[in-house]
């Protein structure tokens, strides 16, 4: 597997989690202190733990130095999986197994990944209405058993109905990949999505309502259904109160109906649309992944080389940390070439 591909795979795992903004916060925070940990500190922890193997947070730590260290040291990798596999047997409930961090690469790490699997598969049969294991083993399985992931968030979804986390969760999951899918599979998986994040939406708080406004408006131009995917881009635009989501929905609003507006043979009113969706002021998510280029390369597949061009400009501005990954791209468009914008199709 190439870097490229573990890059993705990370950030398909941040991604998918980014809905669990109430659930695993303690754990974040501890992974995060300890990707900040020296070598010397790291040794100290790994004997504190010798001596009190039931520290979780100790564990936890140890597991955020070794998460940015796994695919450049063989050690750290292997250290990485002892503590992860000990978290699944011994405490599967552990916050740290609901986030990326907690999970095992399928193919770098196939043997642990096959133990770990074997242990929540044991502890759902023990314990087949316990919601945390559900929760943390569809966290485990989400990429490379997705069948698997399925199976425990329906569990969970019949244990709790009113909860609007399960149907959310599996609507990322059915959205996974999507738009790699041939058109049939294509319309068929974001169906299933986007019924799983309307059940979700009816569910759920106002705030929580216009954070998946945009899964919504996705799925539903992807399933085909205009109308709706008009009705929740529009309603990103209109019903947008300032926060972190903000941004958010002024871009991704715009995107959505550029979209539907080349569909439509409304090529200026796309353009104007891409625009829109460029002037956003950023947010959390924009600012590290980038913008959405489905639109972009649309309107380049019809010759519009110069509202694009455009666009990357006023995309620069907020994301800046790769801005390199801008520049290449101009470059290309410029030579008459569409770039690959990889995972920026879907952001």
């Amino acid at each position: 597997m190439n870097s490229r591909s573990l890059i993705a795979i990370i950030a398909a795992l941040v991604l998918a989690c980014t809905c669990k903004t109430t659930f695993g916060q303690d754990a974040r925070r501890l992974v995060m202190s300890g990707r900040n940990l020296t070598a010397e500190e790291v040794e100290s922890l790994e004997k504190q733990l010798e001596q009190n193997p039931e520290d979780i947070a100790l564990r936890t730590k140890l597991l955020g130095y070794y998460f940015r260290k796994q695919y450049t040291n063989l050690s750290a990798r292997e250290a990485r999986q002892k503590h992860l596999l000990w978290l699944v047997v011994n405490s599967p409930e552990s916050e740290v197994l609901g986030i990326p961090e907690g999970t095992l690469n399928a193919i770098l790490e196939r043997d642990a990944y096959s133990q770990a699997k074997k242990a929540w598969l044991d502890h759902i049969q023990r314990k087949p209405a316990d919601l945390k294991l559900l929760e943390h083993s569809a966290n485990f399985f989400k990429l490379h058993d997705r069948e698997l992931a399925i199976e425990s968030l329906q569990k969970a979804r019949a244990l709790d109905m009113d909860n609007p986390q399960w149907p959310k969760e599996l609507g990322h999951i059915y959205s996974l990949g999507v738009i790699r899918k041939p058109p049939k599979d294509r319309r068929l998986a974001a169906e299933k999505a986007l019924e799983q994040f309307e059940t979700a939406y009816k569910l759920s708080s106002d705030s929580e309502q216009n954070v998946l406004l945009k899964d919504l408006a996705q799925m539903a131009l992807l399933a085909q259904r205009i109308e709706k995917a008009r009705e929740y881009a529009e309603k990103m635009l209109s019903e947008n109160p300032p926060g972190w989501n903000y941004g958010n929905n002024i871009h991704h609003g715009n995107i959505v109906l550029g979209r539907i507006a080349i569909k439509m043979d409304d090529l200026e009113e796309a353009k104007k649309r891409l625009v829109n969706a460029g002037n956003t002021p950023g947010s959390p998510q924009l600012n590290s992944f980038g913008p959405n280029m489905a639109l972009a390369k649309e309107l380049l597949e019809k010759g519009e080389k110069d509202i694009v061009l455009k666009y990357f400009a006023l995309c620069s501005k907020f994301w800046k940390l790769r801005k390199d990954r801008l520049d290449k791209w101009s470059v290309a468009v410029k030579d008459g070439r569409i770039p690959n914008f990889g995972a920026n199709l879907a952001r």
